[in-house]
């Protein structure tokens, strides 16, 4: 993820979320990985010992999402809920009816850095997000995608 100056939008309970990864990664999974690196190099020849290399590969990984979540936390702006009068903003919990299939989904909308599609998460950046927010309870809304275009009408919004 590129970082800029502008902010992060994010959730309270995003930027919190973000905050305890963060901590974890520092407290316990950073600790044990130099751990695992300093068990490793005690076996004797690197340049064939696949923990000490996997260590060192894991040890990057950690210490790059290190750098990702304090950027994020540095440039966050947190956003509160709806935008009021019912209308769906960043926080909002969003029920919508697909009128073609007749389901209905339920999605969270919050900024890109605390976005899970698959947890019902979705960015207000999104497809689905920018076609939803400021609408209402009752609204019909065109979500145009690159697998075209999804009908849905505005149940709930929490």
């Amino acid at each position: 993820m590129e970082l800029s100056d502008e902010k992060m939008v994010l959730t309270r309970n995003g930027y919190y979320e973000i905050q305890r990864e963060l901590n974890e990664i520092l407290t316990v999974k950073r600790p044990a990985v130099v751990q695992r690196i300093r068990e490793a190099r005690q076996l004797g020849d690197l340049s064939e010992n696949f923990d000490y290399h996997d260590a060192k590969h894991i040890q990057a990984l950690l210490e790059a999402r290190v750098k990702e979540l304090k950027a994020i936390l540095a440039h966050a702006m947190i956003v509160e809920g709806a935008l009021g009068n019912g209308c769906i903003g960043i926080g909002s919990k969003v029920t919508v009816k697909d009128l073609e299939e007749g389901i209905d989904d339920e999605y969270t909308i919050v900024g890109p850095a605390e976005s899970s599609p698959s947890e019902g998460r979705i960015s207000h950046e999104s497809c689905v997000g920018s076609a939803l927010m400021g609408r209402q309870v009752g609204d019909t809304v065109t979500v145009r995608t690159p697998g075209g275009s999804i009908h849905y009408k505005v149940v709930s919004v929490q």
